[in-house]
C-alpha cells in the first residue's frame, strides 16, 4: 500500500528534512510506502552529477528573483523547482515491490526510474499529449507537434514550438538500503521562464516544456494530482491510501528543522545507487 500525502507548496529545506525523517522510518518498517506530492517556492537544485557552470545566472540576481539554490544527494544535474510543478516524492522500500524482471525477486533501481517514467507517461497520455522516452536520457519528453497541426495554427517549422522534442518532466532519485527519496516533477502551469536561469538537466539542445504549454490553457493541479495517484496505483500495482496527514505517520511531533542537512552530496558510509 501507498500511502499519500498532499503538503502544498513548501520550501525546499522542509522537503529535505521530512524526506530524511521517513526514509528512516521506512528503513525501520514503521510507516508503509508514502507518496509525497507537492510544489516547491522557487529553487535550483544540484544532483550529485551537477556542474555549477550550468547554472547560468549569478547568485545575487537569483537571491533578486526569490530563488534559493541547494546541493542534494539526488541523481542528476541541475534542475529547478517552483510554483505550478507538481513534484512527486515516492519514499518506497523497492524490496517490497515484486519486479517483472526475469531473475528478480524485487525492484531495482532502473526498473523504479522507468515505472517513475511510466507514470509520467500515463498522465500526459490522459492529457491527450503524446510523450516518449529518449536513449540514454533520464525524463519524459514531448513526441512534437505534427506539421500539418503546425501549419494550421501558423507555427513556423523553426520556432521553438516546433521542436521535435520538449522535457515536459525530470527524474532524479536517491536509493538508501533499498529506500527510495527525491523522485520526479512534472510541469503542470510552470513558469517556464525560469528555466532559463539554468541549462536543465545539463542538456541545452532541448527545450522544457508544460502540460500548460502543450495544451494551450491553464489546467488545474488537483486534476494532474489525481491522475498521478491513480497512475501510481497503476504502475506499481497496489493500493493507495489518500487523505493521510504527516501526523498521520509521524505523530504530532513532524520535527522538520528548517535548517538544509550539510554534506547531502557525500557519501555516509552506507552502500547507496543513485540514477540521473
Amino acid at each position: 500500500m501507498i500511502s499519500v500525502v498532499q503538503l502544498g507548496t513548501i520550501d525546499y529545506t522542509a522537503g529535505l528534512q521530512l524526506q530524511e525523517k521517513l526514509v528512516e522510518l521506512r528503513k525501520a518498517d514503521l510507516i508503509p510506502d508514502v507518496l509525497l506530492l507537492l510544489e516547491h517556492t522557487p529553487v535550483i537544485t544540484l544532483g550529485r552529477n551537477a556542474k555549477a557552470a550550468n547554472i547560468l545566472t549569478a547568485p545575487e540576481l537569483l537571491a533578486a528573483r526569490g530563488v534559493q539554490v541547494f546541493e542534494c544527494n539526488r541523481g542528476g544535474d541541475v534542475t529547478f523547482h517552483g510554483p505550478g510543478q507538481l513534484v512527486a516524492y515516492p519514499i518506497f522500500d523497492l524490496r517490497s515491490h515484486i519486479s517483472a524482471l526475469p531473475g528478480r525477486k524485487t525492484l531495482g533501481v532502473i526498473e523504479f526510474v522507468r515505472r517513475l517514467e511510466d507514470v509520467l507517461m500515463e498522465t500526459c497520455a490522459g492529457f491527450e499529449i503524446p510523450t516518449q522516452r529518449l536513449a540514454g536520457l533520464t525524463g519524459v519528453w514531448t513526441t512534437g507537434r505534427p506539421s500539418t497541426e503546425l501549419q494550421s495554427s501558423g507555427t513556423s517549422p523553426d520556432s521553438p514550438e516546433a521542436e521535435a522534442e520538449s522535457k515536459i518532466a525530470a527524474i532524479g532519485v536517491h536509493i538508501s538500503r533499498g529506500v527510495t527519496s527525491h523522485g520526479l516533477a512534472l510541469n503542470v502551469n510552470t513558469d517556464l521562464d525560469y528555466f532559463k536561469l539554468i541549462i536543465p538537466c545539463g542538456i541545452s539542445s532541448k527545450p522544457v516544456t508544460s502540460i500548460a504549454k502543450e495544451l494551450r490553457r491553464h489546467v488545474a493541479m488537483a486534476e494532474v494530482v489525481d491522475a498521478v495517484v491513480r497512475n501510481f496505483a497503476s504502475i506499481f500495482k497496489t493500493e493507495v491510501h489518500e487523505g493521510d496527514s504527516l501526523e498521520t505517520l509521524l505523530g504530532n511531533d513532524v520535527g522538520i528543522p528548517m535548517r538544509p542537512p550539510t554534506d547531502l552530496r557525500k557519501l555516509r558510509g552506507e552502500e547507496e545507487t543513485f540514477w540521473a
